[in-house]
């Protein structure tokens, strides 16, 4: 019998090992799967925590509705009946010390109409004027997917806009500056939109569906939480081996298998391996210069996230808003501000105000706030929220989450490093993948289907 160790129990490694046992069926396959995780819990960033009435996500809070690999497999799962979609409403910009709506016929921010660009309050009449050159000026290979996203908004659309109202929403993302990301690991269909419409609104206009197809529905959950998702796809392996809460120390070559050793010692011998873990945690377990030369360029990001829990209802909130993003404030600390119950109504009962604060490192202010307590960073949250919402009564609930040096940056060189990883690992593991949002995109759906490719790669191999 084959051994195929999944080392990492995220959504990566769990959807991994979901379409590896299909396989495994579908081609009566003799092999057997074991995954590794070395939290105490599966599911990585997804974690769904109930507390006094509130439903919080310490990670991922929503997948999108448009990845289109995601409707089958809510129903192969059976969890059609337990999704729940966002609620509708405007979504602010916090500038000048007040809450400025992002244009509705928008998507990350860029207009889709002359009207949506005419009616922004986010940007001067002079920042709308320099906009509409995109209508007018040609790409002709000045720039390409490997080239960066912001440079190339700028060029087109004024640097006005770019900064006051796409700036902040694609940042927020994709946590990182726009003039450091790619276009390839971030909007490569911009510059598809661009060469072939010859404007860059015009072609999100032209495809709107693609983006509106659902209408105001562009993210769901499910009832219970995310966890649901991960929860589902361990009950769905009732034949893999779990090991949970021992990591993987390193990975020696032997014959054409491997051996791995695991914290605790324990060894086991694979036939195929997943690496469906942080970028550091690979290299670490590989241990080789070879590729470390590449691994030391990929970068990550952190993030803090608070959540308030308050006993008051959420009509104090703007009553047509669902959260907002900050644009350089003095007063106010944090990236973003999710209004969580009157967005997801699953994550609070009886409608009191839950509200979901983040904390960047592309911020100013993150240096401080990486180092403080979680009851340091409950007391800047709720200066935040009275000075951004006016509201001073004190929660019955919180949830502090740290993800430090964890959320990927795709930075210019991502995708020239990872293809040069993928070359230097066929050649020298064969039979070892790499997977996860360190190198193939950054939301669930993406992982999942990157989890997918690589148990469909895997079947192959075996």
């Amino acid at each position: 019998m084959k051994t195929v160790v999944i080392i990492g129990g995220g959504i990566t490694g769990m959807s991994a090992a979901y379409y590896l046992n299909r396989e495994i069926k579908e081609r009566n396959l003799d092999a057997r799967i074991v995954v590794v995780e070395s939290y105490g819990k599966l599911g990585g960033k997804i974690n769904t925590i109930s507390s006094n009435g509130f439903v919080m996500e310490a990670g991922a809070d929503s997948i999108v509705t448009r990845k289109p690999n995601m409707d089958q497999l809510i129903d192969e799962l059976g969890l059609r009946d337990e999704v729940v979609y966002n609620a509708t409403g405007k979504s602010f910009i916090y500038a000048d010390g007040r809450l400025k709506p992002i244009p509705e016929e928008a998507v990350f921010g860029i207009p889709l109409s002359l009207e949506s660009l005419a009616n922004s309050e986010l940007i001067s009449a002079e920042g709308k004027v320099e906009a509409l050159k995109d209508y007018y000026t040609t790409n002709d290979g000045q720039f390409t997917e490997n080239d960066s996203v912001g440079q190339f908004l700028e060029a087109f659309l004024g640097k006005e806009i770019v900064e006051k109202q796409i700036g902040p929403v694609l940042s927020g993302v994709y946590s990182g500056k726009l003039h450091e990301l790619t276009i390839a690991s971030t909007l490569p269909y911009l510059l598809d939109y661009k060469n072939k419409y010859g404007s860059i609104m015009k072609g999100l206009a032209e495809n709107r569906q693609v983006f509106k197809g659902k209408g105001d529905r562009k993210f769901f959950s499910f009832q219970n939480g995310v966890s649901t998702l991960v929860d589902k796809m361990e009950s769905e392996l009732p034949d893999a081996e779990f090991i949970i809460g021992v990591g993987a120390e390193s990975i020696a070559k032997s014959g054409e298998q491997y051996t791995i050793t695991l914290s605790d010692q324990r060894e086991i011998v694979a036939d195929c391996a997943v690496l469906a873990t942080s970028h550091a945690v690979a290299q670490s377990v590989l241990k080789d210069s070879e590729l470390n030369e590449d691994f030391n360029e990929l970068k990550n990001s952190s993030m803090i996230s608070v959540y308030l829990g308050f006993d008051i209802p959420d009509e104090q909130l703007p009553a047509d808003g669902t959260g907002f993003i900050v644009s350089e404030s003095e007063d106010v600390i944090c990236n973003a501000c999710t209004w969580t119950s009157r967005k997801w109504s699953h994550t609070s009962a009886e409608s009191r105000l839950l509200v979901r604060l983040f904390y960047k490192s592309s911020g100013s202010s993150f240096g401080k706030l990486q180092s403080m307590s979680k009851e340091d960073l409950l007391q800047v949250a709720l200066q935040d929220i009275k000075s951004s919402l006016g509201i001073e009564a004190q929660p019955v609930t919180h949830l502090v989450t740290k993800w430090l040096e964890e959320m990927p940056n795709y930075h210019i060189k991502h995708h020239e490093l990872v293809q040069s990883l993928e070359k230097k690992m066929s050649a020298a593991y064969p039979g070892i993948f790499l997977a996860g949002c360190s190198y193939y995109g950054v939301g669930i759906p993406d992982c999942i289907a990157n989890g997918q490719k690589t148990a469909e790669r895997i079947a192959e191999r075996l």
